[in-house]
């Protein structure tokens, strides 16, 4: 079975970290109800989704993406790269570990589970200014010894790996072509979004559904052109706050 952890919006998102956008107005209600919705569609999609409990006093607390990376063996809690987003750890941590043996990363690494992709056995980190090598170090030491490959990544123009490039499935990426190099990614088939829509490249696949954030009707229609199915979610909200679809779930399948 398909685990999808989510956790309830802030009612500080107002107050959340920015780092490439101006700040904007939130909605905090309309954040509320778009949130819901989109456990909604995790839930009709087939996962079960588990919520870890509120964490009101951190306006980032909704994009729990960035405080794990999770593979079959193991999960990985990772160290934000905004220290005040330190206290959202131990939250995931708690929920993760029903599912998971954990693995906690220590100083001096920094890492964001948002500039983190994972295809089958090779997994990509994305250098920012929210992960350094000490956390890809910590990352490689954690993983190698299941056969998983760590390679760091460099893109531009954006806060994470992944709001450039995810993985549809574990050869195939979508990306955006100007913002990331992608002789980087060894061997793996890719599909570029338009260049209108590269925010759109930050999709999750939910039991071979990919959801796309609304208001990207050629990715959509570029993704449905290869067989695949494909739902919208209106995010609108947390694009304000530099989040996207990935960014509200950490993805896990169930161990029997």
């Amino acid at each position: 079975m398909l685990i999808a952890i989510t956790r309830p919006v802030s009612p500080t998102i107002t107050e959340c970290q920015l780092t490439h956008l101006q700040r904007e107005p939130i909605d905090v209600a309309l954040a509320e109800a778009q949130h819901a919705a989109y456990e909604s569609l995790l839930e009709e999609l087939g996962a079960k989704v588990t919520r870890v409990e509120a964490a009101p006093d951190h306006p980032d607390a909704v994009f729990v993406e960035d405080c794990a990376v999770v593979v079959d063996e193991i999960g990985v809690v990772t160290r934000p790269g905004v220290r005040s987003r330190l206290g959202e750890v131990d939250g995931i941590a708690d929920c993760l570990a029903r599912f998971r043996k954990i693995v906690t990363m220590e100083e001096p690494a920094t890492m964001d589970g948002g500039d983190v992709v994972v295809t089958g056995d090779a997994i990509y980190v994305g250098r920012s200014s929210r992960t350094n090598d000490a956390g890809i170090d910590q990352l490689r030491a954690a993983v190698e010894p299941f056969g998983y490959s760590v390679t760091s990544v460099d893109f531009e123009g954006a806060l994470h790996l992944k709001s450039v490039c995810t993985a549809i499935d574990d050869e195939t990426l979508l990306l955006d072509a100007r913002r990331v190099d992608v002789t980087q990614f060894r061997e793996l088939e890719y599909l570029a979004v338009p260049p209108d829509e590269w925010p759109a490249t930050n999709v999750i696949t939910v039991n071979g559904t990919v959801v796309v954030a609304d208001g990207n009707p050629q990715t959509m229609e570029l993704l449905a052109s290869t067989g695949r199915a494909v739902r919208p979610i209106d995010i609108s909200e947390f694009s304000k706050a530099e989040g996207a679809v990935s960014c509200k779930s950490i993805l896990l399948r169930a161990q029997e």
